[in-house]
This record gives structure tokens, sequence and C-alpha cells, in this order.
């Protein structure tokens, strides 16, 4: 997990920042990216791709990412600039403005397979980035951890949707609320299941 950390540490390279985002499939709610700089001389154990790990873990690492990580950052984008701007553009957006907030400016980007030409600091684009380095996994970590808090808060907001179970991915449960009870400010409304109930209520309306 740190073999792409190590290539660069041994070119002199100190401050390499993992980006990665979580949230791309959901119905509802925002995208979210992570941005980490692990520290070289205390690595962490058992870091792996957000989605492969259980909730437990991802907390518990989370934690620990936050403690001795030199440094991290979490950027939320909203639903509606993800309508707005499409997923994709709204992904990046989110990567490129969680680098900016950290607070050490990192010399390397490794990312999760996204290409970040406009943040003019060097990077790697790395296909399932998040089971093959270390740095990126941390970010997928924060970003699904800080991602899943929210989605849970917004469950007590809008009771009835199940977000606190599926996070607004597009399970069964998810669009059969959907269509029972309308979308949601958080709902995305360019997305499919979304648009179809959007449109059948502007028929019925009509």
């Amino acid at each position: 997990m740190y073999k792409f950390e190590i290539a660069l540490l041994d070119q002199g390279i100190q401050y390499i920042c993992g980006v990665d985002e979580a949230g791309r499939g959901p119905l509802a709610g925002p995208v979210v990216a992570g941005a980490v700089i692990l520290n070289p001389d205390d690595p962490i154990d058992g870091l792996n791709d957000s989605k492969q790990l259980s909730e437990k873990n991802r907390e518990k690492l989370a934690v620990q990412i936050k403690e001795r990580a030199l440094a991290y950052a979490v950027y939320f984008v909203s639903p509606q600039m993800i309508d707005e701007i499409n997923i994709y553009q709204a992904s990046k957006l989110a990567m490129l403005e969680a680098i900016k907030a950290l607070k050490i400016q990192p010399e390397h980007i490794l990312s999760d397979a996204m290409p970040l030409k406009e943040g003019k600091i060097p990077f790697t684009a790395i296909i399932k980035g998040d089971t093959l380095s270390a740095s990126i996994a941390a970010g997928s970590i924060l970003a699904k951890v800080e991602r899943d808090h929210y989605m849970v808060k917004m469950a007590k907001e809008y009771p009835g949707y199940g977000f606190e179970q599926h996070k607004g991915y597009p399970t069964n449960a998810h669009i059969q609320a959907l269509a029972l009870l309308g979308p949601t400010p958080i709902h995305r409304k360019t997305y499919r299941p979304v648009k179809d109930v959007l449109e059948q209520q502007l028929t019925l309306n009509l």
C-alpha cells in the first residue's frame, strides 16, 4: 500500500497527498472528497479502500488518520452543484478544494483515477488507487466517514427515506420512499429515478 509513496520519497518528495471522493452514485446528498498527507515516519496499519472496510474499522481508522497524519482536509460539494456541473466535475472540484484546504502544501498528489491538472501540483492518477495507495485509501476513508455522518444527520431532517441506512444510494427501499414521498432538497434532480419522480409530479400538476 506504500509503494507509490516510497517511490516518491526516494526522489526526495516529502509531502505526498492522497485524495479520493465518496458519493458519486447516490441519488441524494453531497459528493465529499478527503485529502490526506500521511506521516512517512508513522505508517498507519490497515488502510484500504473504504468500501472494503467495515463501518467500525472505517471509524477507527478515521480517528487515527486525523490524529497521526501530517495534514488532512475534507470538502463537500452540494447536490445543487452536482446538478449544475455534473458529478464528474463535482468530484474533481471536491478533490481540488480539499487539497487547497490542507494546512501543508503538497509536493505531489496521488489521486484515485482523477487527472487533476487544474491544481498546478504534479499528480499521479492511479486506477483503483484506493486499493493500491495508503494515502489515497486514507482520503477515501475520511470522505466516506464524513459523508456517512452527514447523511445520518439528514435522516433526522428528512425522516422516512432511510438515509441513515443507505446513505442516499439507490436501494429499493430508497426508490420506493422517493416515489411515495417525493424528492427532498438534498436529492440530485439530474439523476434518473429522481428526475422521473419530478416529471411524474409535473404531469400530475398539469
